[in-house]
């Protein structure tokens, strides 16, 4: 026995390996003679195919095309850029929330919320003032009570304080005063480090901002204070009336509570309630209307728990 072959191979008989050629040649002869015609009469004539279908003609479809609208190019919107109006710039969007919606969709490129002359600028740990030393055209002081030097703001914010505290007194809750406001950027290098010194780099940046990030240096963000015979804490501010008061009515005037309890992980910053700052009315009331609770999450923005360096 050979090698190469398994002992439990076997040849196949002779009869089944000559049959195999014989099928085949068959019907080679019965296809030959099917082509050449010879079936005969009684053959069975070949199967006819059904006709094709006619085929149903589509009507042409035509996909209209929407283009988002861009409302920069509309002319109250251009016009009241052009005459540093922020309030009606927001109002020619068609109200805060379709402003808001412009600008966090991408479709509003006439609209930066890095420019510090805006009351839509976002200051952060990730997003500095441009420039870092910026200061604002004009500041001056409101009528409040004042608990420390630093206590000017931009024009509007001066008056929609004045008319906040004026219905917080009148609707029973006692009365404000200012104790920060504007900060420059040199004021704010002489804040910051003093912070460092006292409670080191990760404490200083938990509560104070560096300087060319604080919103104190933009004039849109005042501090306030609880007053009756006399003024109270920073500390103390977020468990009395007036802060109460604050928190359902702000919005009406164009405030919102910047760092809130629970935002730390957006923010960077401890809840401050006696942190205001200020939007325009309109974008306030999109953001109270919207239930946000940060000016990131408002406008879409990444969250800033830290600086990037």
């Amino acid at each position: 026995m050979s090698a190469t072959h398994s002992r439990h191979a076997s040849r196949a008989p002779l009869a089944v390996r000559v049959a195999v050629p014989i099928g085949v040649l068959f019907t080679a002869i019965a296809s030959l003679a099917t082509l050449a015609g010879g079936g005969g009469s009684d053959a069975p004539a070949a199967a006819e195919l059904p006709a094709p279908a006619a085929v149903m003609a589509l009507p042409d479809v035509k996909l209209a095309e929407a283009h988002a609208a861009n409302p920069c190019a509309d002319t109250a919107v251009t016009s009241a850029l052009a005459a540093h109006d922020d309030a009606a710039a927001v109002r020619a969007f068609g109200s805060g929330e379709q402003f808001r919606s412009a600008v966090t969709a991408g479709n509003a490129p006439c609209i930066s919320l890095s420019d510090p002359a805006h009351d839509w600028v976002v200051v952060n740990k990730l997003r500095p003032l441009a420039p870092v030393d910026y200061a604002p055209a004009s500041v001056r002081a409101s009528s409040l009570r004042a608990t420390s030097g630093s206590v000017s703001m931009r024009p509007e914010v001066a008056d929609a304080l004045d008319r906040m505290s004026a219905d917080l007194t009148a609707g029973g809750a006692g009365t404000i005063g200012v104790n920060n406001a504007y900060r420059s950027y040199g004021l704010q290098q002489v804040t910051y480090s003093r912070f460092v010194r006292s409670e080191g780099v990760a404490g200083a940046d938990a509560g104070s901002a560096r300087p060319g990030h604080s919103e104190h240096q933009s004039g849109l963000a005042v501090d306030v204070v609880a007053c009756s015979d006399g003024c109270g804490s920073l500390g103390a501010f977020g468990s009395t009336a007036q802060s109460n008061w604050i928190v359902q009515h702000a919005w009406e005037y164009g405030f919102i509570v910047r760092y809130e309890k629970g935002a730390t992980p957006t923010t960077g910053y401890m809840p401050e309630p006696w942190h205001l700052r200020f939007i325009g009315v309109e974008l306030a009331k999109a953001y109270h209307d919207g239930g946000f609770h940060t000016l990131e999450e408002f406008f879409g923005l990444p969250a800033a728990p830290d600086y990037a360096h």
